[in-house]
């Protein structure tokens, strides 16, 4: 029996076509009207996520 991916935490990812995995900055839904605008223009960005070799593999072959 092959390892299913997790899909809710896979649909919030994103790879690009160099293998990179991005994914959306945490805390921008709420609470932005104190917020510089600095600073949420660098949450609104995509940061990457450093994955083991081991998962990293898993997750790009099972999604």
């Amino acid at each position: 029996m092959s390892i299913k991916t997790n899909k809710s935490f896979a649909k919030r990812l994103k790879v690009t076509r160099t293998g990179k995995i991005l994914s959306r900055k945490p805390g921008q839904n709420h609470f932005n009207a104190k917020e510089r605008s600095r600073a949420s223009t660098k949450k609104s960005r995509m940061a990457r996520v450093f994955m083991d070799n081991k998962s990293r593999s898993l997750f790009l072959a099972n999604s």
